[in-house]
């Protein structure tokens, strides 16, 4: 009889911390996912399953800042991330009557034609949800054929949607407006604006200073219609456009 053999059929689960059984149930449950397996005692263990993956969670180790947003994280490559955004999102409305945009846990924003999002839990561990035919070259700072702020606004986009990192969005975006604000076009000064708006909604900034500068742009027809179909998914668009 032949010895087993290493086959390339194997299952990887990921194994991440759980600060809080109770939230880290909660939060999932609410948005579809099965407990398949729970235990608070003699030690806390967690298996969770949404559609064809697995999520498994341990203890947390001593001293955990689950705000430190540092604990875990998980790759799931799928083959569009659109539908897997929509749903999570249907289900927070449903569970929380809003979608959850900042602090823990919370859903990052989706723009159309984006190629991943990520899921932060109770325990700040990081879901990210990854389209299969991503792009495999960033350039982060920016592309290098673009100049001024849309320069910056590439990087602010990398920045948030494959960083994950919205407070460093933030201060490029800011210091990049100060910059070139000046030089720009009315509709470049104001997709910046806006997206300072949701960053400041995002991250409990005063978002006063900017909504001033939008309003009193002079934007055409046209440059009304540019930034409504590259800003669409912004949930407070309409409200802050002049």
């Amino acid at each position: 009889m032949s010895e087993p053999a290493v086959r390339p059929n194997e299952t990887t689960v990921p194994l991440m911390p759980c600060a809080s059984v109770e939230e880290t149930l909660a939060f999932y449950e609410a948005l579809g996912f099965e407990a398949t397996y729970k235990q608070s005692k003699p030690y806390v263990y967690l298996a969770l399953r949404w559609s064809g993956f697995q999520l498994h969670f341990g203890p947390a180790p001593k001293g955990l800042d689950p705000a430190r947003e540092e604990s875990g994280g998980c790759l799931v490559m799928v083959d569009a991330v659109a539908p897997y955004h929509a749903a999570f999102v249907a289900a927070m409305r449903r569970v929380y009557g809003k979608v959850l945009s900042s602090g823990l846990p919370r859903i990052t924003r989706y723009r159309p034609g984006a190629s991943r999002f990520t899921l932060m839990d109770p325990s700040g561990n990081s879901i990210i949800f990854i389209q299969r035919d991503e792009p495999a070259e960033l350039e982060y700072g920016g592309s290098k054929k673009l100049t001024g702020l849309a320069k910056a606004l590439d990087n602010a986009r990398i920045l948030r949607e494959f960083k994950n990192d919205d407070l460093q969005a933030f201060r490029a975006l800011k210091s990049a407006v100060r910059r070139h604000g000046a030089d720009a076009s009315p509709v470049e000064r104001a997709i910046a604006l806006c997206h300072l708006l949701d960053l400041s909604t995002v991250l409990g900034e005063p978002a006063d200073p900017w909504l001033a500068d939008l309003r009193g742009l002079e934007l055409t027809a046209d440059d009304r219609r540019r930034v409504e179909a590259e800003l669409g998914h912004l949930a407070g668009l309409q409200e802050w456009l002049p």
